[in-house]
């Protein structure tokens, strides 16, 4: 119990360092949003600017009177105003996919790393990462496709042999706790995997996986529990963000619902952080504790006398 405490302070610690990080692409996430809102917001202010419609939707949420101003031929076309948001979603993406492998570097010092030493890391792991992610792609929808199958045919044979209203609810709730440990586990071995690459510099991602397969083995619950643990405090937040935002901001507080939201969302950053330092916390204590056993076994071994 101790070993899990040792990690998660190591790896707050960590956070507490590189929390720059966070607040890097918190404000890169907050372009992206406000540059993929731009098109609806024009195309909403030509309309509700000049319509007594526009008060059900500044007090509230009305989902007629928002179907309507999309409908309307002075809206223009409703693909040209959504698509910059997933558009932009995804290049945040493929920025984060950049900026990580940099991400773990500082971590793992206990000083700020220089400017070129962590854009130097973003370079030379870029396509690591990118087959890494494209690994975690194939065998999350192996993986997810074989769980939901087995549900699905559990569920329907539940149905048919159970008069018992509880115990389907009962099983989706425990199908959903079991899926998130499996995609959990599924998240600490690529998690390992890119730290791996980027601090043992590993070209073969395949020697990575490998790695991170075996230490998961040997510290299966260790691991599994820190990560649960920082899943459990996202969840609290988001829940603690939806409460605050339903109990103290009116509908007409566009400031208040931006603070809201915006605070909720910077900390569920944090959260996800907090998993990745969780990381390479284990992996620099791991690696600390491998170079202890090898110098003590040099040191058994000089001291047994020759011949």
């Amino acid at each position: 119990m101790q070993r899990k405490a040792s990690l998660v302070s190591l790896s707050t610690d960590m956070l507490s360092r590189g929390k720059r990080y966070i607040v890097w692409f918190y404000l890169l996430n907050l372009v992206f949003a406000w540059l993929g809102a731009r098109a609806f917001s024009r195309s909403a202010h030509a309309i509700l600017d000049h319509s007594l419609y526009a008060d059900r939707l500044l007090h509230g949420f009305d989902l007629a009177v928002l179907t309507e101003m999309i409908a309307r031929p002075e809206f223009g076309p409703a693909r040209s105003s959504t698509m910059p948001g997933p558009a932009l979603a995804l290049l945040f993406f493929l920025a984060s996919l950049l900026f990580m492998p940099g991400v773990l570097l500082g971590f793992s010092s206990d000083h700020r790393i220089p400017r070129e030493q962590f854009f130097r890391a973003c370079g030379r792991n870029l396509c690591r990462f990118v087959r890494l992610f494209l690994i975690f792609v194939l065998i999350a929808g192996i993986l997810g496709g074989v769980l939901f199958t087995v549900e699905g045919t559990l569920m329907n044979a539940l149905d048919a042999s159970s008069n018992d209203d509880r115990l389907p609810v009962l099983f989706e709730l425990l199908s959903l706790g079991l899926s998130f440990l499996c995609f959990t586990v599924l998240r600490i071995w690529f998690d390992l995997a890119q730290t791996d690459a980027v601090l043992r510099d590993q070209p073969a991602v395949r020697k990575s996986l490998g790695w991170a397969f075996r230490v998961i083995y040997r510290n299966f619950f260790r691991l599994l529990g820190t990560y649960v643990l920082a899943a459990v405090a996202a969840i609290v937040i988001l829940l603690a963000g939806i409460f605050l935002w339903h109990s103290i901001v009116p509908p007409q507080s566009v400031l208040g619902a931006f603070l809201v939201g915006q605070g909720t969302l910077i900390l569920l950053l944090g959260s996800r952080f907090w998993q990745r330092a969780i990381a390479v916390a284990f992996y620099v204590r791991n690696s600390a504790e491998r170079e202890i056993e090898l110098s003590s076994d040099g040191l058994a071994l000089s001291a047994v006398p020759a011949p």
